[in-house]
């Protein structure tokens, strides 16, 4: 048996090394230097063994590991196994009475997750990306401009998605760690007399970098300068997480994913519109034809609900999610959310020190212990701005954050967030969003220390551990429905 294991690491390493190699050596010859002396022929053979051998490298990669994997990116998170279980059906035909029937109650029930009484959803088949496309074009026509922020990865593709369907973007950006500089806005706003700023794009919170937004205040400069603009907004991390008042803010529309806080597979963009955003659709001419709101509005008129084929066990798991979160009550589940962001912070960063100094003997002592467990820094640069789904943990220059990352999966079978982009390699990232209890925080929280630990930071194993149980064990209240 330890024969033959040994032949297994042997064989994925030969065929790792030579996929390398066989990489290397099809980037060489596609160059323009050497395209001319090489067959295509050669070519298409060379890039055939390159996709075996990375079928090869890949299936050994993705090998079982014993118990549960230990799910901590920021998406996709922890489905609920009654959520699976719902799931769990054959497939039914969606024309008939019982499918709409489902829908339309699904509908009423989503606009309580956005908080508003006026907004209509739209559940498309689709991702965050998909459901960043139907806010656009349902509402913009090319050329408009618009106010876009630039803080991390998510808000860049965005903007990328935004100049690629040719809107006249107005990009405002900030460092990464920041939040989106509404000074700024403020400025842009106030000199657009004329208003021929269409819309304001934000992301709600970019997962990137831990950072959420004030739209409360985008919204308030709106007002006070009287401006028309729409007002959509990114909620794929926050919406069912992070406190989210679509009607009280004015948010024109907003957008969330199944794969985050919701805790269902990846595959549902659910959209929410407001009145004036539906009037929009009527002079928006962008092209757009499985996106179109129209198409949907139409069949929610005949009462059938649906222009195309939409994923029935989705719907069922919908269903189960929500009744999840209405069981536990939204207000609770957004606090769920901040008590478990608080822990995870208490746990890293000596950038709470002013904060233990302002608390009393007591909690200074606490809080004392889990700074001094780690004393590393937040990726977010002021607390304003901290996420409570979310936290990008920086490593001192010595250490590869994408090594934490990979050490993590491999040895301890934990799944925390890369670094991406500006600061892959920088930061790795602790997902604390959707169906999510303390005790299964604490563990990650210690599978994080293990690792810090194997890379060579000197962590001292179990204090940090500790504090953020004192903390929880302090602030956690009964289960609701179980009192």
């Amino acid at each position: 048996m330890r024969k033959d294991g040994n032949l297994r690491i042997n064989q994925f390493l030969f065929d790792y090394l030579t996929y390398e190699v066989v990489s290397l050596l099809a980037e060489r010859i596609s160059s323009e230097s050497v395209k001319v002396k090489t067959g295509i022929e050669e070519l298409q053979l060379i890039n055939s063994i390159r996709i075996t051998l990375r079928f090869r490298v890949d299936k050994m990669d993705y090998v079982n590991g014993p118990g549960r994997n230990h799910l901590f990116v920021p998406g996709p998170v922890n489905i609920p196994d009654q959520v699976i279980r719902a799931m769990s059906r054959n497939n039914e035909d969606y024309r008939s009475p019982a499918i709409p029937a489902l829908t339309k109650v699904l509908l009423e029930d989503v606009k309580k997750i956005f908080k508003t009484t006026s907004g209509t959803p739209f559940l498309i088949p689709t991702t965050g990306t998909g459901a960043w496309e139907s806010a656009l074009t349902n509402t913009l026509s090319p050329g408009d401009r618009i106010v876009s922020f630039l803080i991390g990865q998510f808000s860049l593709l965005w903007i990328d998605q935004q100049q690629r369907l040719k809107f006249n973007v107005d990009v405002v950006e900030s460092d990464w760690g920041q939040g989106a500089n509404l000074d700024v806005l403020a400025s842009k706003i106030a000199e657009d007399t004329a208003h021929t700023i269409k819309a304001i794009c934000i992301v709600h919170n970019e997962t990137a970098t831990g950072v959420t937004n004030n739209l409360a205040t985008v919204r308030k400069i709106l007002d006070h300068y009287q401006h028309p603009a729409l007002f959509l907004v990114d909620g794929v991390s926050s919406i069912c997480a992070l406190d989210f008042r679509m009607d009280e803010w004015g948010v024109d529309v907003a957008l969330t994913g199944s794969q985050k806080a919701l805790s269902l597979p990846t595959g549902m963009g659910i959209v929410c519109a407001s009145p004036k955003a539906l009037e929009a659709t009527k002079t928006a001419k962008s092209v757009r034809v499985f996106f179109d709101w129209n198409d949907y509005l139409k069949f929610y008129k005949l009462g059938t609900y649906w222009p195309y084929t939409p994923s029935i066990q989705l719907l069922y798991g919908l269903r189960a999610a929500l009744d999840l979160l209405f069981e536990e009550g939204l207000d609770n589940v957004i606090a769920r959310h901040g008590r478990l962001a608080k822990a995870t912070r208490y746990n890293i960063f000596l950038t709470l020190l002013l904060f233990i100094q302002a608390c009393s003997y007591e909690s200074c002592d606490l809080f004392l212990l889990a700074v001094e467990a780690w004393g590393l820094k937040n990726c977010t640069q002021k607390e304003e701005w901290f996420s409570d789904t979310v936290t990008a943990v920086i490593v001192p220059s010595y250490i590869d954050s994408s090594e934490i990352v990979r050490r993590a999966w491999k040895r301890y079978n934990l799944s925390l967030g890369l670094g991406l982009n500006k600061v892959a390699g920088k930061v790795f990232r602790i997902g604390h969003l959707g169906n999510l209890n303390e005790l299964q925080l604490l563990g990650c929280l210690a599978g994080v220390e293990m690792v810090l630990k194997d890379v060579g930071y000197p962590v001292k194993l179990g204090s940090g551990v500790a504090a953020a149980s004192a903390f929880l064990q302090n602030s956690t209240p009964l289960i609701p429905s179980r009192i």
